[in-house]
C-alpha cells in the first residue's frame, strides 16, 4: 500500500476501531481517535522528507484504473500545493479530537464522523482524478451534517440543513462542468493529466462556461461574496471542534480546487481575471464590515474568514508567480490562525456559556494562559509582521501591485477594517474590572494548552521562517504561472 493510500485508510481504520467499541466506553473512543490522528499526522508529515521541492509534478503517485466504461482511475498524488494542505488537515483533525473533551453525548457516533470527515478531505487533496475528488468533495458532506445537526447548537437543524443545501447546489454546478470536459476527452477520461491538454484546447468560450461551473461549486465552499450564506450559521451553530475543521480545512477544499480550475482552463481564467478582481475585493471588504458588526464572538470569526478568502482569491485571480504563492500561503496561515481563535473561542463558551463580547472583560488576570494566546491569534489574524499571515499578505499585495498597479492598495483597507474589530475584541475581552461570575474560570488544561502552543507555534514559525514552506510551494506555484 502507497504511502498516500495510507493516508486514507487509517481514518477509516479508525472509525472502524469506533464503531467496534462499546459506547458507554466513552474514554476509550477518545483514545482511539485521539492515536488514529495522530498516526496520520505521523504518515502525512513523513512525506516532506521524501518531497523533491525542485519537481513541479505530482509525487507519490498511485493509479490503478477504477471503472474502464467510466473512465475512472483511483489516482493520488500531492505536490507543492496539496502537499502543505494535507499537512494542515491533518494537524487541524488531530487538534480538533483533542479539543472535543466535552463532547460527553454519544460520544462514539461523534468519533467516528469525525475521522470519516478527516478521510474524504483528505481524498480531495490528493485526488488526481476528477470523478474520484468530486466523490471524496460530496462525502464531506454526510458526516458534516450530522456533526452539526447532532452536537450542534440551538439552531443547528437549520444550520445543517443550510449547509448542505448550499453545498449540493453549487455541487450541480460543479458536476455539469466536470460532464462537459469529460465529454471533450478523446478517451473519455476523469483523470487529472487526460483532462488538461484536452479542456486547454477548447474554444475560449466553452472554457469560460465550464470555469464558471466550476467557479459557482468552489465559491461556495470557499465561500465567496455572495454565495457565502451559510457560513455564518453553520460556524455559530457546529460544535468548536468541528468549527475548527470547516474554517481551517473545507474553504481550503473551495480554494484548492479554484487553483486547479484557474490552472485546468487558463483562457477562462485570463478572461475573467478582472470579474475574480472585483469578487475578492468586495468580499474582502464586505466580510471585514461584517465582522465589525457582531458582537458573538464565533460569528466575528465566521464573518472574518469571508475576508480572508477574499485575499486568497485576490491572490489566484494575479495569475502571477507572487500572487499564487500568496494565495498558498494565506489558506495555510488562515487554517492556523481560524484554527486557534475557534478552538480558543469554543473553550472559553464551554466556561461561559455565552459568546457576547459584552459579557466579558479583564480576563487576563483570570485566564492568563488563554489571554496570551487569544491576543496572539487576533494579532495573527491582522496579518502583523512575525506571523504568517503577513507573508501571505504582502506575497498577495506584491503580486496584485504587479498586475492591477495602485488598485490593490484596497486590500490594505481591509487589513485596517481587521485590525479594529480585532484591537476591539482584544479591548473587550482583556481590560476592564473583573466580572464577579467570571473569577472562578479555569485557565486552560494540559491538552487545551498543547493544542493552542501548536498552531500558535506553527503561526509564528511560518512568520519568522518562511523559506521552508516557501521552498515547499514554489516549484508548483511556479509552473502554475507558467500557463499564463
Amino acid at each position: 500500500m502507497g504511502h498516500l493510500s495510507l493516508l486514507l485508510v487509517l481514518p477509516l481504520a479508525g472509525a472502524a476501531g469506533v464503531s467496534l467499541t462499546p459506547g458507554h466506553q466513552g474514554r476509550l473512543i477518545r483514545r482511539i481517535a485521539v492515536l488514529t490522528c495522530a498516526a496520520t499526522l505521523l504518515v502525512a508529515w513523513w512525506l516532506v522528507l521524501g518531497f523533491d521541492l525542485t519537481a513541479t509534478g505530482m509525487q507519490y503517485t498511485e493509479t490503478v484504473r477504477w471503472n474502464p466504461r467510466l473512465g475512472t482511475y483511483y489516482a493520488l498524488g500531492v505536490d507543492g500545493i496539496s502537499l502543505p494542505l494535507v499537512m494542515l488537515a491533518t494537524l487541524l483533525c488531530l487538534v480538533a479530537v483533542l479539543a472535543s473533551r466535552s463532547i460527553k453525548e454519544r460520544p462514539k457516533g461523534y468519533y467516528l464522523l469525525l475521522l470519516v470527515l478527516e478521510s474524504a478531505m483528505l481524498g480531495v487533496f490528493m485526488a488526481q482524478d476528477w470523478a474520484l475528488f468530486y466523490v471524496c468533495w460530496e462525502l464531506t458532506l454526510i458526516p458534516l451534517f450530522f456533526l452539526i445537526d447532532r452536537w450542534g447548537g440551538k439552531n443547528r437543524n437549520a444550520a445543517s440543513l443550510n449547509f448542505v443545501l448550499y453545498t449540493m447546489g453549487g455541487s450541480v454546478f460543479m458536476l455539469i462542468a466536470l460532464l462537459v470536459l469529460f465529454d471533450s476527452v478523446p478517451g473519455h477520461s476523469f483523470l487529472a493529466a487526460d483532462l488538461l491538454p484536452a479542456a486547454r484546447a477548447l474554444p475560449q468560450q466553452t472554457q469560460i462556461l465550464i470555469f464558471l461551473g466550476l467557479l459557482i461549486g468552489f465559491g461556495v465552499k470557499m465561500p465567496l461574496f455572495p454565495i457565502h450564506g451559510w457560513l455564518p450559521l453553520a460556524h455559530v451553530e457546529a460544535p468548536s471542534p468541528v468549527s475548527i475543521l470547516l474554517s481551517g480545512i473545507l474553504l481550503k477544499m473551495g480554494s484548492y480546487g479554484l487553483l486547479r480550475a484557474v490552472h485546468l482552463l487558463p483562457a477562462a481564467a485570463e478572461a475573467l481575471q478582472t470579474m475574480l478582481l472585483a469578487v475578492a475585493l468586495i468580499g474582502l471588504i464586505y466580510g471585514g464590515l461584517l465582522a465589525w458588526r457582531q458582537t458573538d464572538l464565533k460569528a466575528m470569526i465566521a464573518y472574518s474568514s469571508v475576508s480572508h478568502m477574499g485575499v486568497v482569491l485576490l491572490g489566484i485571480a494575479t495569475l502571477n508567480l507572487t500572487g499564487i504563492t500568496g494565495a498558498v500561503m494565506q489558506m495555510v496561515a488562515h487554517g492556523l490562525v481560524a484554527g486557534a481563535l475557534f478552538l480558543l473561542i469554543g473553550l472559553l463558551y464551554e466556561r461561559t456559556h455565552t459568546r457576547e463580547i459584552g459579557h466579558y472583560s479583564s480576563l487576563v488576570q483570570v485566564m492568563p494562559r488563554f489571554a496570551f494566546f487569544t491576543i496572539l491569534a487576533f494579532v495573527a489574524a491582522v496579518g502583523l509582521p512575525g506571523t504568517a499571515g503577513f507573508v501571505a499578505e504582502l506575497h498577495t499585495l506584491i503580486g496584485g501591485f504587479e498586475r492591477w498597479g495602485w488598485l490593490v492598495l484596497i486590500l490594505s483597507l481591509g487589513v485596517l477594517i481587521g485590525a479594529a474589530y480585532s484591537v476591539r475584541t482584544v479591548g473587550r475581552l482583556f481590560t476592564g474590572p473583573v466580572r464577579p461570575q467570571m473569577r472562578s474560570l479555569p485557565d486552560l488544561s494540559r491538552s487545551e494548552l498543547i493544542a493552542a502552543s501548536v498552531l500558535s507555534a506553527g503561526t509564528l514559525l511560518i512568520g519568522c521562517f518562511p523559506a521552508p514552506a516557501l521552498e515547499l510551494t514554489a516549484a508548483t506555484a511556479a509552473h502554475l504561472s507558467e500557463a499564463f
